[in-house]
């Protein structure tokens, strides 16, 4: 069963929407960041980044939506094409960086 570290807010929320459509067994571990427990050693061994939503299947452990949602899709075999094997730091850090500020000064993302 999938463990989702999540919280109400539109990111951790789409996640939730995505196992739902997919059909995946899961459980919601609250991680409630109106009191830093994002910041809780536990949770930073998950999502390093201090950042909900994170998941944990099995012995992979994901964070960063967009991440996530890959993985999803490519497990069940929908919305995406034959899963890939990689590991889970090797795509969130490729998303980070493509996402958010990654990369040198300017703003160009590396």
């Amino acid at each position: 069963m999938i463990r989702l570290y999540t919280w109400s807010t539109p990111n951790g929320v789409k996640i939730s929407i995505a196992l739902e459509e997919f059909g995946l067994d899961y459980e919601v571990i609250p991680v409630d960041i109106g009191k830093d427990e994002q910041f809780a050693p536990d949770f930073l061994a998950i999502s390093p980044n201090n950042k909900i939503p994170a998941i944990v299947d099995g012995d992979v452990s994901l964070f960063e939506s967009g991440a996530i949602l890959l993985y999803l899709a490519h497990k069940t075999g929908k919305l995406a094409p034959a899963p890939v094997s990689y590991t889970h730091l090797t795509l969130p850090t490729i998303r980070r960086g493509c996402g958010g500020g990654g990369g040198g000064g300017g703003g160009g993302g590396g």
